[in-house]
């Protein structure tokens, strides 16, 4: 079976609230593509998800603070960075003049 399309489709005009879409998942595999737009962790949070992400931005421009770093990591189109299961980190900001589009791998 040929399943083909575009990452870039199917962008709502607005963007209330981020957007999760799987583009592919199996056993111990999840892609998913992240749309936001002004959007941030709410203050005093961390995500700390069960399963390693690999995750690189597409577009737009975003901020992620780890738990354990000093320095605000600034992502833009082409950079990625790798989440070791259980790191508490958040999105400090989104670009909110654009989509920031995102692309996230989650693996064991």
């Amino acid at each position: 079976m040929l399943d083909c399309g575009n990452i870039f489709s199917r962008i709502p005009l607005h963007v209330p609230d981020e957007v999760f879409d799987e583009v592919i998942a199996g056993q111990n595999l999840r892609v998913e593509r992240i749309i936001s737009k002004g959007h941030s962790t709410p203050r005093g949070t961390w995500l700390c998800q069960n399963k390693n992400e690999w995750v690189i931005l597409l577009k737009g421009s975003a901020g992620l603070l780890f738990e354990d770093a000093d320095e605000l990591i600034v992502l833009k189109p082409g950079d990625y960075v790798s989440i070791t299961v259980g790191t508490k980190h958040r999105v400090e900001w989104t670009d909110d003049t654009q989509e920031t589009i995102w692309l996230a791998v989650h693996y064991d």
